[in-house]
């Protein structure tokens, strides 16, 4: 892997912010965890947290959806906004399965993440584009690395996730997340497969086992702009950089937890 931005576990130590991030997060999760309504109904909170997570992931891929239409539509494949909802509501309920073979073969995680959000079968899919091959990517816009570079990055990032490390759950999902985000590995929707990866990582980290704490829905309530920012801090690969978008990946989790709180009170209340 590089040294731009490609191992920043490595400066880990002087990462600004990232020592509070984790912590915060960490209660965050412990709270709603903790909730009452979580013994007896953490199911019905799982389910509702894949829903919302998705339609926020979506919403950052351009297909920003009411809950509502969401949870109403059945099918996605009438226009290019419904596709991007479909393949992000696959995504979200292939992701659970994905669990015990990403520490053993992520690459093969995400050559399936991508076979799954594509819904097609095609040359160009579930494998890393190649050479002149064209990238659909809504968001982001920067400057897309070499294929030599891309398959290099990504050794690089399945050496780390089979390797384990000591760095925290947080830390890891945060730099999955941008790689892939910075990466642009496949020839369509990227960022849809780097926001379920970090799922994957947060959920079998066993920091949100039970996948009720979505990061999607934090990085879509804190907007495209927002995102963004922090997403060029990460390219940046500076340890101020790299920190500021752990923090803001951490900030998405709190207001994911914040989301699956109100559907626990919802739920005691008898409302949901």
């Amino acid at each position: 892997m590089s040294t731009h931005a490609s191992d920043p576990l490595a400066a880990l130590g002087s990462l600004l912010g990232v020592a509070e991030a984790v912590d915060s997060v960490r209660k965050a999760v412990d709270r709603v965890y903790g909730h009452r309504v979580m013994r007896r109904r953490s199911n019905e909170i799982s389910s509702e947290a894949a829903l919302r997570g998705a339609r926020g992931s979506a919403a950052l891929s351009g297909a920003d959806w009411a809950l509502e239409e969401v949870r109403r539509r059945t099918d996605f494949s009438a226009d290019p906004e419904a596709r991007v909802v479909g393949a992000s509501l696959r995504l979200s309920a292939e992701a659970g399965q994905l669990l015990s073979i990403w520490r053993q073969s992520p690459l093969r995680v995400l050559a399936r993440l991508h076979l799954v959000a594509a819904g097609e079968q095609d040359p160009t899919v579930g494998r890393p584009r190649q050479a002149g091959e064209p990238v659909t990517e809504p968001l982001v816009e920067a400057p897309l690395p070499a294929p030599d570079e891309v398959a290099a990055r990504l050794d690089g990032l399945a050496e780390l996730v089979v390797a384990g490390s000591e760095a925290p759950a947080l830390v890891t999902s945060a730099v999955v997340h941008g790689e892939l985000l910075a990466l642009r590995p496949f020839t369509s929707y990227n960022g849809l497969v780097a926001r379920a990866a970090e799922r994957i990582v947060l959920e079998g980290s066993g920091l949100d086992p039970k996948g009720i704490c979505p990061a999607e829905v934090g990085h879509a309530e804190q907007g495209r702009a927002a995102y963004l920012a922090a997403f060029e801090g990460y390219l940046s690969g500076t340890p101020e950089g790299v920190g500021a978008w752990i923090a803001h990946c951490g900030r998405s989790v709190e207001l994911g937890v914040r989301e699956s709180t109100a559907v626990c009170e919802a739920l005691q209340r008898g409302a949901a």
